[in-house]
């Protein structure tokens, strides 16, 4: 039993699928406004939204490897704060997610707990996106996943 699950793991390995650890060119960086925001939102965003993606020794390890990938594609797909020359979400969405807790995941903050946010930190985070969207508007259309 104990075999055939090692043998199982070693052979899921071999999908390619999670191994494409590239980061794209930043293409136009998002202008934080002055203050903790923008370090907040590399703090807790950039690994998912941004082309500066840390890729982790267990984003190597299928079956890990393949949801890694995948949420960075998804990530990157809705809102990335290295391609701000391209449409992004919608502030409200946007700051919807920060506010709820959705942002960032609960799969993320488990493994990574200094990212997680306290109602004190989503409101310094909304405040410095609503501040971005103002003074450094991203082209609207983004946002699809």
């Amino acid at each position: 039993m104990v075999l055939g699950g090692l043998a199982g793991l070693l052979l899921i390995q071999l999908v390619p699928y999670g191994r494409d650890h590239s980061n794209p060119p930043v293409t136009q960086a998002a202008k934080w406004p002055p203050g903790t925001g923008g370090q907040l939102a590399v703090q807790s965003c950039y690994d998912c939204h941004s082309n500066l993606t840390k890729w982790r020794w267990y984003s190597n390890i299928a079956p890990v490897s393949w949801l890694v990938q995948h949420d960075v594609e998804d990530g990157r797909g809705i809102l990335n704060f290295s391609e701000w020359n391209r449409g992004q979400p919608e502030l409200g969405d946007v700051v919807e997610n920060v506010s709820s807790g959705e942002m960032p995941p609960t799969q993320y903050t488990l493994i990574h707990p200094a990212a997680s946010l306290s109602s004190s930190e989503q409101a310094q985070l909304v405040a410095a996106l609503t501040r971005l969207y103002a003074t450094d508007p991203p082209p609207p259309g983004g946002g699809g996943g």
